[in-house]
């Protein structure tokens, strides 16, 4: 349980350091992470273009999954030796739960709505940038999709790698 929660921790450190790179120019290189009024209004202002910002979104999408789809399943039954489905789902669920909470309450919470990282001049007036409806609707889709993740992965490995 504790290798799961520092993999974890270890899944967090993919996450903040992705979002470092896609700010590290300013925040509208993240922009692909708003809300669609906010992408609207940064491509309107001529900040970025909806195909910078879509190549962004892929290349962002992709190192998460990958840490998610294969890191993760890696740490848990390379490194922990999972072996049943039951031991790798719930390895994956710790994993993806700390991470989750990372997400929801650092990166969502603190740093993008408290912050001033994430401002993007021209914006000011669609503050804030993850509405409490949407960083509620996050929390239950992690509630809910982690552990569908976790089971998911959890099963492939136990019925085809192990």
């Amino acid at each position: 349980m504790i290798l799961s929660v520092i993999e974890g921790i270890v899944l967090c450190f993919v996450l903040l350091l992705v979002c470092v790179i896609n700010i590290q120019n300013g925040p509208v290189g993240g922009v692909h992470y708003y809300e669609e009024p906010v992408k609207r209004r940064v491509i309107e202002l001529g900040l970025i273009t909806r195909e910078q910002m879509n190549k962004n979104r892929g290349i962002s999408g992709m190192v998460l999954m990958a840490a998610l789809l294969i890191l993760a399943p890696l740490m848990a039954f390379g490194v922990n030796g999972a072996k049943s489905f039951a031991e790798g789902f719930w390895q994956l669920t710790v994993m993806y739960m700390v991470c989750g909470v990372f997400d929801r309450i650092f990166i969502d919470w603190y740093w993008v709505g408290h912050t001033k990282a994430w401002i993007i001049p021209g914006t000011e007036d669609l503050l804030p940038y993850i509405h409490k409806e949407t960083w509620i609707k996050k929390i239950v889709l992690t509630i809910v999709l982690y552990p569908a993740l976790a089971a998911l992965l959890s099963w492939v490995c136990t019925s085809f790698l192990i």
